[in-house]
């Protein structure tokens, strides 16, 4: 069925389809259409969860991990300033390897208070061992959500993972979405360790310096295997539904010589750029990022590359621009931009691209005209 919808509305539906045991949230800007819209299907009839209507985020995570341990399918959504709150819970999640989805609405994160589009909230999480894709259209945030269920549930990975969307920008535009059945695509939930009351244990007990770093590894061991998963799902949904997508999204990159790199929304703004750059006689190209966690494998020799951060790490730098510098060993040319919601055009990416540094960083609005 095609619809016009908005991002957080095409998640709520992708929601409905995938039928979780249990939905727990707490309503924040500018998440809040997700959650009340999936409230409004279970008190219709439309969709058979229990929904908790939690008094904090850090509760609507605590009442998903109880959930996962007794074996349910579950699902949650934030923002901003709520995912920060959830934190010691996130961390607690991917410990207790329990595939929790959920759908965080990038926001920028106070003071001063600001509700508009921001990856640094997102990217604080990055440590805590979740899964995590960003995603650029209403269709690519409905198709995503369907096959984190499958991903994050499959027993090699057993992880949580994050669905990202650009508050307002994504969240909140409507555009053309085709809804599906998804049948078995997404099957029944089966998790290896969960509560029996019968066979009464332990969870969550402590782990020496013998045993804890094993924990640890095996995190890391299923993060790696989430990429062999990740292009298996990819793959059956691809041959189910006619829509591909991969670990990244390239656009005009086979014979670039310089290629812009961003996540989100910003990835699909920078395509037009390209195009303009192409008309001008420069081999541009677009890669946009869909995966962060596990971050993918690219290949960018003998091109100079421009990255686009929607976030900052204070005495760092971008964090995109410094993951990219420190897996493929190239340099780059470092862009700031769009904190805050600052508007970013086409035209201000083709200007990165044409005026690039390598080696530099650059803050758009704050260092003149590139």
């Amino acid at each position: 069925m095609k619809k016009i919808v908005t991002g957080n509305k095409a998640v709520a539906e992708a929601v409905r389809v995938a039928k979780p045991d249990i939905v727990a949230a707490y309503p924040i800007t500018p998440q809040t259409e997700i959650v009340e819209t999936i409230a409004d299907y279970v008190a219709n009839g439309q969709l058979a969860s229990q929904y908790i209507a939690v008094e904090s985020e850090h509760s609507a995570m605590a009442a998903c991990i109880g959930a996962g341990i007794a074996g349910g399918r579950t699902f949650t959504a934030t923002s901003s300033q709520g995912l920060l709150y959830m934190h010691e819970m996130t961390n607690w999640a991917a410990g207790a390897r329990l595939p929790i989805v959920m759908a965080n609405v990038n926001r920028s994160l106070a003071p001063g208070w600001n509700l508009w589009a921001e990856h640094t909230d997102a990217l604080q999480e990055r440590d805590t061992g979740w899964l995590q894709v960003y995603v650029s259209t209403v269709q690519e945030a409905y198709d995503t959500i369907l096959m984190a269920f499958r991903i994050a549930e499959h027993n090699d990975v057993l992880l949580p993972l994050m669905v990202n969307l650009d508050g307002f920008t994504l969240s909140h535009i409507m555009q053309p979405l085709d809804t599906v059945e998804p049948g078995d695509f997404i099957p029944p939930i089966h998790l290896p360790e969960t509560i029996d009351p019968k066979n009464p244990r332990g969870y969550g007990t402590i782990a020496g310096p013998a045993d804890y770093f094993r924990f640890r590894w095996e995190i890391e061991r299923s993060m790696r295997d989430a990429v062999r998963v990740i292009e298996e799902t990819q793959a059956v949904f691809s041959q189910r539904f006619g829509r591909s997508y991969g670990l990244t999204e390239e656009y005009r990159c086979s014979d670039a010589d310089v290629v812009v790199i961003a996540l989100g929304t910003l990835g699909k703004e920078a395509e037009v750029a390209v195009d303009i750059l192409r008309e001008e006689g420069i081999n541009a190209g677009s890669l946009r990022l869909r995966w962060f966690r596990p971050f993918p494998e690219l290949d960018l020799a003998g091109k100079d590359v421009v990255v686009i951060d929607r976030d900052y790490s204070f005495g760092f730098g971008g964090v995109l621009a410094h993951s990219i510098r420190s897996k493929n060993m190239v340099n780059v040319f470092s862009v700031i931009a769009g904190l805050g919601g600052q508007e970013v055009t086409y035209d201000d990416i083709a200007g990165f691209i044409r005026n690039r540094r390598i080696g530099e960083e650059y803050w758009f609005g704050v260092n003149g005209h590139v």
